[in-house]
């Protein structure tokens, strides 16, 4: 399927939808659950296991690269520690058993299993089509995975992979434009729309003394102001960046057209916003405090 010309942005918008959706995993009460039951408790070893898994049992350096944004440290301290307690495979179980129940949870069996949800996977995993492998190693990892069965997992495994192929594209622009993992979490966090430092702190393992350095860097670049925003060149900046990042991106939302994008999205955001309202995300993740 093809190619009506998209609105610059509406592949943005609609990862958006997929991901936000997607994104409820990570704070899921039964992921913990599922991967306690396979030996892995600590919550960054979660988290690093459960995304990771899909490349195999692989180090610490290579989950730092592919994650971009978490400090070396912190992640060694799990990996590849945590596959002598369960192996990539296993862990990868455990996820789909934790998506199978967080979406039915948040969702309900009803839409988990509705022609809308059926309509939805179908409609992303043709976007999938259009992505390429090429320089995009989480993306490239997942896609090797088997498709689900069920709509609502098949629609989770098709936004993962679209997560994914955005995200690596995504990494590709912040080093060409210069930022580190942490400045670019500081930047975006200096946008309103990424996690309070609160949280990068405790999940990425960076310090208040770490953030402040990156501040100071980023300061002196001219990309933030005294108090932290960022300046006009900061704004712009971030502005480029996803410009950008959509630019890498457009393959597989060409590929849908626009008709389909336009449907996806829809689907997508009422999804998330189900979600949202069960109460899938913390109150205070995002914000700049």
């Amino acid at each position: 399927m093809t190619t009506a010309t998209l609105e610059p942005r509406a592949g943005r918008r609609c990862h958006n939808g997929l991901n936000s959706l997607h994104a409820t995993l990570y704070f899921s009460p039964d992921l913990g659950t599922e991967m306690a039951a396979i030996g892995i408790t600590h919550p960054r070893a979660v988290n690093f296991a459960v995304r990771a898994a899909a490349m195999g049992p692989v180090g610490a350096g290579t989950v730092t690269a592919a994650f971009y944004n978490y400090k070396y440290e912190l992640v060694a301290r799990h990996v590849p520690a945590v596959w002598s307690a369960a192996a990539p495979q296993d862990v990868l179980a455990a996820r789909a058993r934790a998506v199978d129940a967080t979406l039915r949870r948040l969702l309900g069996d009803e839409v988990a299993a509705s022609a809308e949800m059926a309509e939805a996977a179908g409609l992303a995993l043709r976007a999938t089509e259009a992505c390429s492998r090429s320089a995009r190693p989480l993306y490239a990892a997942h896609a090797d995975l088997p498709v689900p069965g069920e709509p609502h997992l098949a629609y989770f495994h098709a936004a993962t992979l679209l997560r994914e192929h955005r995200g690596d594209g995504h990494l590709a622009v912040l080093m060409s434009a210069g930022l580190d993992g942490l400045e670019a979490v500081v930047t975006h966090t200096a946008t309103g729309k990424g996690m309070a430092p609160k949280w990068v702190f405790g999940s990425r393992g960076w310090s208040q003394e770490e953030w402040d350095a990156a501040v100071g860097r980023l300061r002196e670049r001219g990309l933030l102001d005294a108090a932290g925003e960022l300046t006009e060149q900061g704004i712009a900046l971030r502005a480029e960046i996803e410009a950008e990042t959509d630019r890498l991106d457009r393959a597989p939302y060409e590929h849908l057209g626009a008709e389909g994008v336009a449907r996806l999205t829809e689907l997508g955001r009422a999804f998330a916003g189900a979600a949202l309202a069960a109460g899938a995300f913390p109150a205070d993740l995002i914000g700049k405090r």
